[in-house]
């Protein structure tokens, strides 16, 4: 069946230069390029935002946190900072 797609110039111009080098036609490479997108599954944003978001909480759980060190007073922050500069 025929179809009209419009795409981007430079998408198009890319696709022919794919097609050519691996010997096939624009039609073949688009039809393999659909039967991939319809064979995997595309994940939801949001579901996988949620999942790297666990992942994280998850490996944060193991870090111990310590108490602060101590008190400091402007001055002393001040010169710490002013050690790694020079």
């Amino acid at each position: 069946m025929k179809t009209t797609i419009d795409l981007p110039e430079t998408l198009l111009h890319r696709a022919k230069i794919t097609a050519a080098q691996r010997k096939t036609t624009l039609k073949e490479l688009v039809v393999q390029g659909l039967e991939y997108a319809m064979s995997h599954e595309i994940p939801d944003p949001e579901t996988e935002r949620k999942a790297r978001t666990a992942n994280l909480l998850k490996a944060l759980s193991g870090i111990k946190i310590t108490e602060p060190v101590g008190t400091f007073q402007r001055e002393e922050i001040y010169d710490r900072q002013k050690d790694r500069w020079e």
